[in-house]
């Protein structure tokens, strides 16, 4: 059943907000009729702002009016609709205090208590309502960034304002009331990727760190007033409480401190790493620890001697931990803990926590719900056992709320990507670590080095490691897990690299560890099923960035032929069609589209009409015998030929070939963007004669392209007979 009527919503002008004027707003339609409303007080020159909600708003806005907090809040807007009830107003109230918090113009003077994702009868179409509201205040020159624009932003993501799920904000009662209590000072929340984690821990500490308004005690629910009971006793029992939120991966942290820089009442000094917690001469009252799963021990790490003097600090042996340290220098603790995403050999191992957990008096909570990924759970479970082998069926995964696809070609991929990102933004290529980071700036290399070639197409690694998901070039880089984890995205595409393959013999996944580059990521693993495990837990937490979708290509045939028969297809749009052979009548109404891919056989298979793939030619281009079609990959020829386009060319029939564009077939020519021995170039011929006694020929195969690191291929007569031009390029059909 859908809503019959015409969801529509008003955002006043701003009226004053003092004494004097309470009449006129009174006088308002919905104040007046005392109907389901929200309200937005401001000072845009002081930049401060609250936002409330209320079915009687003339009390409440008397109820402000008579604070001293709101004195320094000049005007009000009322947002009201005839279709309002109690939870679209509260919906919308929680949807204006995540968004204004994010977009910078205002800080807020509300606290983050009551914060929940009201769930009611046809919430969705009421969505409407909110973008209606905020394209209104834009209007009103209110705000003036788009929601796109804030979605997009750190402090969003990472706000302390995010309206939580019924799963999350169940998960904070039990929490306030174990911090409370003298049960237990260590909870452990575990939860996979997505499920809301790092939203928790930023919500928790602002939570405990605000200011109770008494004034909005009237209208709050049974669930919220305990809430509020809680914080006022957990901070009667720490006052001025000590509250670190330990964060082990810099990348992330430094976003966090970003984020809590903006925050009232936050610090960004309460964002710290493990070695941190030696800093205050007392103990912690609270530690948060977030992505517990990557605190480290005395292994594989680059800072073993500061690692050492920790541990001796506490008169630990160098069996002492990160983990080790935290229990030490606070009294209570929480932690948010995946064992999936234990990507290294440094991370604790997960008897430490197994330790914790078998302990009585911890209290253990879990999240289940999705909250990033719009495949949700199924999407979740089908990556798990996607990767472990654990598919019974070949049919693949299918979600219509997301985009799922896996890509032949990289270059299509990239394309896809690219329009994705002009959509959205926040869309990055990450790849498993099978390609040495020679573009590493401490190695000072020379600008044009790139590190990954995929189809023709080259990149480097990220350039930083600090916040690369927001840094100006990333789009045009590929990032790792560590650069990526702990991190949304709109859509991300998973490159499984050289590393990873498949073994249709035994169905398994298998990791080859002389092409895995991560140093410190297998260093000291004797056991190759230790590292496919963490390459694996790898692999699963790069496909659980996109929030939207998830592109995949995969390196090795194998593995690609696997992760085809479960994840659709990418299917572009061919400039031809391709003909059933009972339709094909051979160079009248079709010519063969051949493969030069390094699968590819070679140019005899053109007689065997039966095992070729015919097409109908477009219209533009007449069926005639020794045409043929070909994808030319690569950017060696982009002033001419775009990477990835569709060729025509007719067979080489011997004459004169200076100056024009030839495809070349030889085993002996070194060009990496035709693996096979296949290469498109510009054909040059130089004759020298000496004393009309003898003469020498050499041929250049030279590039066309915007690239300088093309050079020519050059040919000595000695060679002449190891490579042979099967076509001459006519035109570019896609």
């Amino acid at each position: 059943m859908s809503l019959s009527f015409e969801l529509s919503i008003e955002v006043s002008e701003p009226y004053d907000f003092n004494k004097e004027s309470f009449n006129k707003i009174e006088q308002n339609t919905w104040v007046k009729n005392q109907w389901p409303l929200v309200y937005f007080i401001q000072n845009k020159e002081k930049r401060i702002a609250y936002v409330g909600e209320s079915t009687n708003a003339g009390s409440r806005i008397k109820n402000h009016l008579a604070n001293p907090e709101r004195n320094v809040l000049n005007k009000i807007s009322i947002i009201g609709s005839d279709k309002f009830n109690k939870s679209a107003t509260l919906d919308i109230e929680s949807n204006l205090i995540q968004y204004i918090t994010a977009e910078g113009t205002f800080e807020l003077q509300n606290g983050n208590y009551g914060l929940i994702n009201h769930r009611y009868y046809q919430q969705d179409l009421y969505k409407n309502l909110f973008i209606e509201a905020w394209n209104k205040l834009i209007e009103h020159k209110i705000v003036t960034k788009s929601l796109t624009e804030i979605e997009n932003s750190e402090l969003f993501k990472y706000s302390p304002y995010k309206s939580l799920n019924e799963d999350q904000y169940h998960s904070v009662l039990e929490i306030l009331g174990s911090l409370t209590s003298n049960n237990s000072n260590q909870i452990f929340v575990s939860g996979s990727a997505g499920t809301g984690k790092t939203i928790l821990a930023t919500y928790l500490i602002k939570l405990l760190t605000t200011n109770i308004d008494s004034n909005l005690l009237d209208e709050l629910n049974v669930d919220e007033l305990k809430e509020i009971e809680y914080i006022k006793a957990f901070q009667t029992k720490y006052p001025n409480a000590k509250i670190g939120l330990v964060v082990a991966m810099t990348s992330l942290r430094e976003s966090l401190e970003k984020v809590f820089k903006k925050i009232p009442g936050l610090k960004s000094s309460m964002v710290v790493n493990p070695s941190d917690t030696f800093k205050l001469k007392e103990k912690y009252d609270l530690l948060i620890i977030d992505e517990a799963h990557r605190l480290r021990q005395y292994k594989n790490i680059s800072w073993m001697g500061a690692f050492k003097k920790n541990n001796q600090k506490l008169g630990l042996d160098n069996t002492g931990t990160e983990l080790d340290w935290i229990l030490a220098n606070s009294k209570n603790q929480i932690f948010f803990y995946d064992i999936a995403q234990s990507i290294k050999p440094s991370d604790v191992d997960s008897k430490e926590f197994t330790k914790l957990l078998e302990n009585k008096n911890t209290l253990k909570l879990e999240l289940t719900s999705q909250m990033r990924v719009k495949g949700g759970n199924n999407y979740i479970q089908f990556v798990d056992e996607l990767l472990h082998c654990q598919l019974e069926q070949n049919l693949p995964y299918s979600e219509e709320k997301y985009e799922l696809v896996f890509f032949d070609s990289f270059v299509d991929l990239y394309a896809e990507l690219k329009k994705k990102e002009e959509m959205f933004g926040l869309c990055r290529m990450i790849a498993g670590y099978s390609w040495p980071w020679l573009s590493d700036a401490r190695n000072k290399p020379a600008p044009t080095v790139k590190d990954i070639e995929l189809d023709g197409l080259k990149f480097k690694w990220n350039a930083t490691m600090n916040d690369w998901i927001n840094s100006p070039n990333a789009f045009e880089e590929i990032g790792c897990i560590h650069t990526t984890q702990g991190y949304d995205l709109n859509y991300s595409a998973i490159i499984f690299g050289k590393e990873i393959d498949y073994n249709k013999k035994t169905n398994t996944i298998e990791i080859d560890p002389s092409k895995y580059f991560d140093i410190n990521g297998k260093k000291g693993i004797s056991d190759p099923e230790n590292l496919k495990t963490y390459i694996i837990n790898i692999y699963k937490t790069m496909m659980y960035r996109g929030i939207k979708g998830t592109y995949v290509y995969a390196y090795n045939k194998p593995l690609r032929e696997y992760l085809k028969r479960h994840i659709e297809s990418f299917q572009k749009e061919l400039p031809f069609r391709i003909l059933q052979f009972n339709q094909v009548k051979p160079y009248i109404n079709s010519i063969p589209l051949i493969d030069i891919s390094p699968a590819a056989g070679n140019f005899s298979d053109l007689q065997n009409h039966e095992e070729l793939t015919w097409i109908e030619p477009p219209f533009h281009v007449t069926a005639k015998s020794g045409y043929f079609v070909c994808q030319v990959i690569g950017e060696s020829m982009n002033k001419i030929i775009p990477n990835g386009s569709y060729c025509l060319f007719k067979q080489d029939e011997g004459g004169t070939r200076n100056g024009k564009i030839v495809l070349v077939e030889s085993t002996q020519i070194q060009d990496s963007e035709f693996g096979s021995g296949y290469t498109v170039k510009e054909y040059q011929s130089e004759k020298t004669v000496n004393n009309d006694e003898w003469s020498h020929q050499k041929i250049t195969l030279k590039p066309l392209s915007n690239y300088s690191e093309y050079r020519p291929i050059i040919l000595e007569q000695d060679m002449f007979t190891k490579f042979k031009i099967v076509g001459i390029f006519i035109k570019v059909l896609t």
